[in-house]
């Protein structure tokens, strides 16, 4: 395993800048997600690593050795595309072991390689199959062993599970977090999926518009974003924005709230009588008997283990999150409270987390 460091990275493309002035240290072993939009940069990033695309900045190094201009081929890196990119004509066995045959690798190493990949991934049975007799699933493992047969220094992953159904997405989300935990390589991982930036990440890097938003674990990056960005893309269903004032005794008043923050803890400091926006997680919002604040229901989204129900406060439309299936009528009246210990506040001009 090796760490891969980027310094002042550019990136241009089509005379457009895609990235400028990036900076990120990927530490040894560990499994990094780049979350973002389309079009956000990442995968942009993930080949400039690769030696697939030419930076016009700054340097790439691997493992402590700068690779900015080496070729591919030199970096000790195996990769994983979004599409399988297997040759139908070889046998599963044949399409793990061609980069190893075309490198002159002695068929005995070759041998070793393919049978201790295809036991991790259960590929075993499959060997002298070819891709037309496998499904997307199978497919997929296959690909991620034929990088992993390379025993790289770093494995890069492009949207490897974007082509999959969702229980599919699920078993090789698993796999691959059993995969990282076994193999304790340097993982960097592209995604626009959340969920899968939040279960198989050590830490995640949430992108925009070229730029690196916030760097943390899965739980920071979820609990304390640093941006409206971050808050609102993190999330399913997404974050409740409230506009309102914060007073000189940190007490939060909007046109359907009022509450005390004044254990919240500040990033930044404000200014009494400030406007501000409160964010809110629909698992923070609780519908109980003795709740502090009234809401009509608007809808109900059953979820199998849990429900979404949407609220209409004055003017404000509010998702919260029931862990039981009890009944709700549309317009029946409700009472609900906000856990205030979770709660973002960020500055609405800027944006930034207060």
């Amino acid at each position: 395993m090796a760490n891969v460091c980027l310094q002042n990275l550019g990136i241009n493309l089509g005379g457009n800048q895609i990235i400028s002035d990036l900076n990120l240290n990927v530490e040894a072993g560990e499994f990094l997600v780049l979350l973002g939009p389309s079009g956000c940069g990442k995968s942009t990033l993930l080949h400039a690593i690769a030696g697939l695309i030419d930076v016009s900045a700054g340097s790439v190094e691997i493992a402590g050795q700068d690779m900015t201009w080496a070729d591919p081929s030199e970096r000790q890196i195996g990769m994983v595309f979004q599409s399988y990119a297997l040759y139908p004509t070889m046998t599963v066995e044949k399409n793990m072991s061609f980069g190893l045959r075309i490198n002159g690798t002695p068929k005995a190493e070759i041998a070793r390689r393919i049978e201790k990949v295809a036991e991790m991934l259960h590929l075993t049975p499959l060997l002298q199959r070819k891709p037309a007799a496998l499904s997307g699933g199978q497919r997929q493992r296959v690909a991620i062993g034929r990088a992993l047969v390379r025993e790289a220094e770093v494995f890069l992953f492009d949207e490897p599970l974007s082509n999959l159904d969702a229980k599919l997405r699920s078993n090789l989300r698993r796999e691959l977090k059993l995969l990282h935990q076994q193999l304790q390589s340097t993982m960097i991982y592209v995604t626009h999926d959340q969920v899968e930036a939040m279960t198989l990440a050590t830490r995640i890097v949430v992108m925009q518009g070229g730029k690196i938003q916030q760097i943390g674990t899965p739980e920071c990056v979820y609990e304390r974003p640093v941006n409206l960005f971050v808050a609102g893309f993190l999330g399913a269903p997404a974050m409740n924005f409230i506009s309102g004032e914060l007073d000189a005794q940190a007490r939060f008043v909007s046109n359907t709230l009022s509450m005390d923050l004044s254990t919240y803890a500040f990033a930044t400091p404000w200014s009494a009588t400030a406007e501000v926006m409160l964010g809110v997680r629909p698992e923070q919002i609780q519908i109980r008997d003795d709740g502090q604040f009234v809401g009509a229901v608007m809808l109900v989204e059953p979820m199998g283990n849990h429900q979404v129900v949407w609220l209409q406060a004055g003017t404000q439309t509010i998702s919260s999150i029931v862990n039981d299936q009890r009944p709700f009528e549309i317009g029946q009246t409700v009472l609900y409270s906000i856990d205030t210990r979770k709660v973002s506040l960020f500055n609405p001009q800027s944006e930034q987390r207060l």
